[in-house]
């Protein structure tokens, strides 16, 4: 499915060579149920063929050519990231907690920030038996449990690894100056995606519940937002065609209910190389650009295949029935752009279809924004359900 969908909506995405497969486990901290979930990940990984070096490493530098996943045991009380050189190094932090907390994603989602890591797996004893939480940088979350009788446990924690950290990231921005000079104050569009995120605040629908500025140093951050993409935790986004593929979008980072300078917190996407995994901006010439939203080759994608799609709107809420996702893939990725665009496919009417990001939010597509929030906005509610 993936492959005849890149083909028809990604017809320039290149074909990329076969990635080193290798994982290497840092387990230098952590206690008996660190050493057993990491024994057990590690001899299932190994059972698929995954090349796996296992020793006490700190850093990109002691790790063979091959390794593509790092797994990093960490103290709860103490993270230490596993600092890699580059965002192709794909970084699992676990970490052992003494009891289960009442809100795991709360508890987790600081140790996965202050790790650095791509995804972070807390893992708690529930009274019956062991429990592992996957949680990602987007805040989606599972849950896996060791249920009695059940020998799948790490199976299942390896099926839910493997698709993220194969997956590709599409993050990297090429800044072009050649923004027309009618646009630089932007046009109706731009102001439509204003509007929408002043609803938004209204809904309370932009939660950005973990200042990362507070929960990690200058040099901790800057290394985040290098291999992120990211200017900061302010969730959501809007886009809205501009003509053809070419489309405006919110930025990175920034204040949503406030959404007004181009090139700063609104930018034109004009395109995609997909051999560098870049996506191209046009902005003024007498701007600072920041980072279009890590989404935009997800909008992209759907763009591309719908001509009829004139806004896209994505927001961390839900609403009852819709069509999800089933991988939890990062925001970013070119495997979460198509499936996201498979399902907008497949809804009855695809200008105007609400599809589910599992354990995430939701990608709506609409004729504009207005019309998008005017018909699904009174419907969402703010928390996602979580399974």
């Amino acid at each position: 499915m993936a492959d005849a969908l890149a083909a028809r909506i990604l017809p320039d995405r290149a074909t990329a060579s076969p990635r080193p497969n290798g994982v290497a486990v840092v387990d230098g901290a952590g206690g008996a149920l660190t050493e057993w979930f990491l024994d057990g990940v590690s001899a299932e990984l190994a059972s698929r063929g995954y090349p796996v070096q296992r020793d006490r490493l700190r850093d990109a530098t002691d790790i063979d050519d091959n390794v593509r996943v790092v797994l990093n045991a960490v103290d709860a009380d103490e993270p230490r990231s596993f600092r890699r050189r580059s965002k192709e190094i794909f970084v699992i932090g676990v970490a052992e907690l003494p009891d289960k907390p009442d809100d795991m994603l709360r508890a987790g989602y600081p140790l996965l920030v202050r790790s650095l890591s791509n995804v972070f797996v807390p893992i708690a004893r529930n009274g019956e038996g062991p429990e592992a939480y996957l949680i990602t940088m987007e805040q989606g979350f599972h849950r896996i449990a060791d249920e009695p009788d059940d020998d799948t446990f790490f199976a299942r924690v390896v099926d839910r690894i493997v698709p993220l950290a194969e997956s590709r990231l599409v993050i990297d921005n090429e800044f072009v100056p050649d923004l027309p000079r009618e646009l630089w104050d932007g046009d109706e569009q731009t102001a439509a995606i204003y509007r929408a995120g002043l609803r938004l605040a209204e809904l309370d629908l932009l939660p950005a519940p973990w200042p990362i500025d507070e929960i990690l140093s200058a040099d901790e951050l800057r290394h985040v937002k290098r291999l992120f993409g990211i200017g900061g935790l302010s969730y959501g986004n809007a886009s809205a065609r501009h003509s053809a593929d070419a489309f405006w979008m919110s930025a990175s980072g920034v204040d949503k209910s406030h959404l007004r300078e181009i090139g700063s917190e609104i930018l034109l996407v004009t395109g995609f190389d997909a051999e560098r995994g870049v996506i191209r901006l046009s902005v003024p010439p007498n701007v600072k650009p920041r980072r279009v939203s890590v989404d935009a080759i997800e909008h992209l994608t759907i763009y591309r295949e719908h001509p009829d799609v004139g806004a896209i709107l994505h927001v961390h809420g839900w609403v009852a029935g819709a069509t999800s996702t089933e991988a939890v893939y990062p925001c970013g990725t070119e495997e979460l752009a198509l499936e996201v665009a498979e399902l907008v496919r497949r809804a009855p009417d695809p200008g105007h279809a609400v599809i589910g990001l599992k354990n995430h939010g939701l990608t709506i597509t609409g004729e504009s924004l207005d019309e998008i929030l005017e018909r699904v906005g009174p419907h969402i509610v703010r928390r996602v359900p979580m399974s």
